[in-house]
């Protein structure tokens, strides 16, 4: 049970919501997604139509505006029954939050109530083949040519790379590091061309692929915000929703982990009793359960000061920290409890889950950058702020302390219209 974890009655019966969606829409199709293992396509569709990509949107725009600890529900349920799922409308959420935070009204009305609806799927593509996780060692170049830019470069690692729409591309456009500059790009224009999808070691059913821009014309218009801020876009979107983001995912996982080795430890007879009742099979399942705890509080925690409005990165760096670690841990134990049972996905889903995990522990930076910066607030050394920054675009924060938003049905938008 996670009551009491900040969590309202409105969040509870959200929580239920999705996960009824997952068990009767994306549990059955698992075993078609790990035995193809191509970019579901349909499915994230289907998922996205939901209207649960608008979730941290204002109103306004077309979204639910239920802020982040929903959110996290959100993923968290996706990812219990198919971390893929939740790895997909995660990436969404990290291509929305650019737009939250550094689009112009105009952009924000063009996009905002498409992404809303499911009609549009962003990303973010800031990683590079040659610089990885360091964001200045960039060297996608964005060139100005009169009213537009011409952008050349590889974008590698993209969430829903295959599948998305608009992409929220970091570029060059000088040096240093406010040399940086964001940019919409439809993923139809000219240029933009799609590595094939190569299916990785888990999350089946999710693309995260390579993109390459040749001399791709886009309009200055759809610049995100000034010249120069794209490391400010780059490096917010990772902490606000980024970190938190695969919190929650490594969260459904670390559930779907502890709930599959608890059925198979008290069916499985040893010796004459269950093999849960071995003191150290027993003792396994209890520090499982604690990690389980812990990581909770420390992903609903976050999120929970972010919807507040109060000072929380370093919390977010910790909880992406602690819930990476603790679902790998706990998938390793959860293998040796298994044993031999554990290596054959017709018997057990147990492998998929460690498989799925280990995608948690590099995006959005591995644990060492994660202890960097937990270092970095320790030694009063962090350079900006980014939830007290952004804490007004948090729709929650206009409604009155414990007031919620009525949760719209599966399938409807904020107004109650079908979101297709």
């Amino acid at each position: 049970m996670v009551d009491g974890y900040h969590l309202t009655p409105h969040h509870t019966r959200l929580r239920d919501t999705v996960r009824a969606f997952a068990e009767a829409e994306i549990r059955p199709r698992i075993a078609e997604l790990e035995a193809d293992r191509s970019v579901a396509r349909g499915l994230s569709r289907h998922i996205a139509r939901q209207g649960w990509l608008g979730v941290t949107i204002d109103p306004t725009y077309g979204g639910l505006g239920l802020g982040h600890l929903a959110k996290t529900l959100i993923i968290e349920e996706l990812s219990r029954v198919s971390a893929a799922m939740g790895a997909m409308l995660q990436a969404s959420q990290l291509g929305t939050a650019k737009i939250i935070h550094f689009g112009n009204d105009a952009q924000k009305r063009t996009w905002l109530p498409a992404i809303a609806t499911g009609d549009c799927l962003p990303t973010i593509a800031v990683t590079e083949p040659g610089s990885g996780s360091h964001v200045l060692g960039i060297t996608t170049i964005a060139t100005r040519d009169g009213d537009d830019y011409l952008l050349t470069g590889t974008k590698t690692f993209v969430g829903n790379s295959h599948i998305g729409d608009l992409h929220g591309v970091v570029a060059r456009t000088g040096p240093g590091a406010r040399g940086l500059s964001a940019f919409l790009v439809e993923a139809d224009r000219p240029g933009v061309r799609l590595t094939p999808h190569e299916p990785s070691m888990g999350l089946h059913g999710f693309s995260f692929g390579e993109i390459t821009f040749d001399n791709c014309r886009i309009p200055a218009t759809n610049r995100l915000g000034t010249e120069g801020n794209g490391l400010d876009v780059a490096y917010s979107s990772s902490v606000l929703y980024g970190r938190p983001n695969l919190a929650a995912v490594a969260l459904g996982i670390h559930q779907a982990i502890l709930d599959t080795t608890v059925a198979y430890a008290t069916s499985q007879r040893r010796y004459g009793k269950p093999l849960a009742d071995l003191p150290t099979v027993k003792q396994r399942i209890g520090a499982m359960q604690s990690r389980l705890m812990t990581a909770r509080l420390a992903a609903y925690h976050a999120v929970h000061l972010l919807d507040s409005g109060q000072p929380c990165d370093a919390e977010l760096v910790n909880a992406k920290l602690i819930n990476a670690e603790h679902a790998i841990d706990s998938a390793r134990t959860a293998m040796e409890i298994h044993a031999a049972h554990g290596l054959h996905p017709a018997q057990s889903p147990i492998e998929r889950y460690f498989r799925d995990a280990l995608h948690i522990f590099a995006p959005a930076g591995t644990s060492d950058i994660q202890l960097l910066r937990l270092a970095e607030h320790a030694l009063g050394t962090t350079k900006q702020p980014w939830s007290t920054r952004f804490n007004s675009s948090v729709p929650q924060r206009r409604r009155k302390r414990g007031e919620a938003k009525p949760t719209p049905r599966a399938g409807t938008s904020a107004t109650g219209s079908l979101a297709c």
